[in-house]
């Protein structure tokens, strides 16, 4: 038995190897959030290194997430991009495929709804966020569901803009989407006392209502591509987009974003923690394939330098929110080391 185990973990290493020989760039799937980060950090290691620039993809965390689990070997990409943490799931899928993960957590990132600079302006809380995009609302005391009736933001709350109710967002696959429903959607359905008692009594059901949202129209799943959502933003005065701070940040002669709860989403507010709609972002690593895919472990430091991704790094100028010091510090010593995720 120890035989064939031992020749099984030769034939494995044998056809990493074999694969690693066909394929001399690294690559990188995942969230279209971390993208423009993972695509500056991997231009200048391209440029400060040895090595090929990898290739970055953006799929979606939940796409990234099913590619990079799926498997050890070539097929399979070396590292995903993720704009929320692993799902149990996702781990346990990786597991039973034979890939370790090693987690590094490179920053902070805000969730904005903005639209055109000459559109209306919107200062939004979480509860008229849920009430505008849920897919049922309450009409009552007793938490009676309706298909939400509301088609103009000015429905919502009368002091809102007196517009159509049109938001593209991002599809079911993105990380930014789980984030926005966990967020921004269920801290607004927990505004409303019949939903909070029940999800005290009912979590799944809380759950369902809290996550669903519109379908007639007033959502419309603009996909992974946060760039299209900005230009069909100035095309559309009235439309209002949901993505992450740094296509904010980086089109700011273009779009503005809305405050949520009276906070403006900027570096300072998302940083202090003020701002209502933040989440981490991170990259995952497959320990399987360092050292047999050139410069993985290369690229690991690269990304944790404090040149990147500290307070003075050039993630800062791509809209990256950093982590504080002392996190920064644990963390790049934890990446660095490819210490292995447990769950």
């Amino acid at each position: 038995m120890k035989t064939k185990i031992f020749a099984l973990a030769m034939l494995t290493s044998f056809s990493i190897a074999n694969a690693a020989e066909a394929r001399d760039e690294i690559r990188i799937v995942g969230s279209s959030t971390v993208f423009p980060f993972s695509t500056a950090v991997a231009e200048q290691f391209g440029k400060s290194t040895r090595f090929p620039t990898p290739i970055v993809e953006s799929t979606g965390s939940g796409g990234g997430m099913k590619l990079f689990c799926a498997g050890v070997g070539l097929e399979h990409p070396d590292i995903t991009n993720a704009s929320r943490r692993i799902k149990k799931s996702e781990f346990d899928l990786c597991t039973q495929n034979g890939v370790t993960i090693t987690e590094v957590k490179i920053g902070f990132d805000g969730i904005v709804l903005a639209n055109a600079k000459s559109g209306k302006t919107f200062d939004l809380s979480k509860k008229q966020i849920f009430m505008a995009l849920a897919a049922k609302i309450p009409t009552d005391d007793q938490c009676t569901l309706v298909d939400n009736p509301n088609k103009k933001w000015s429905d919502v709350d009368s002091s809102l803009p007196n517009n159509k109710i049109e938001v593209l967002g991002p599809p079911p696959t993105s990380g930014t989407r789980d984030a926005f429903v966990e967020i921004a959607m269920e801290g607004g359905a927990k505004k409303i006392a019949c939903l909070a008692a029940l999800k005290k009594s009912d979590k799944k059901a809380f759950k369902a209502i809290a996550h669903g949202i519109r379908e007639d129209g007033a959502f419309v799943e603009a996909g992974e591509n946060d760039n299209l959502i900005v230009q069909k933003l100035e095309a559309n005065k009235k439309a209002v987009g949901i993505f992450g701070f740094s296509f904010l940040d980086q089109n700011a002669d273009k779009i503005k974003g809305a405050k949520v709860g009276g906070v403006s989403p900027t570096f300072e507010n998302i940083a202090a923690g003020d701002y209502g709609i933040s989440r981490s972002l991170y990259f995952y690593v497959k320990k399987e394939h360092v050292g047999a895919v050139p410069g993985i472990a290369e690229f690991v430091v690269e990304f944790t330098n404090d040149a990147t991704w500290g307070e003075d790094g050039y993630l800062t100028d791509k809209g990256l929110i950093p982590l504080p010091a002392s996190d920064r510090a644990a963390g790049a010593n934890a990446a660095r080391g490819l210490v292995s995720l447990s769950k």
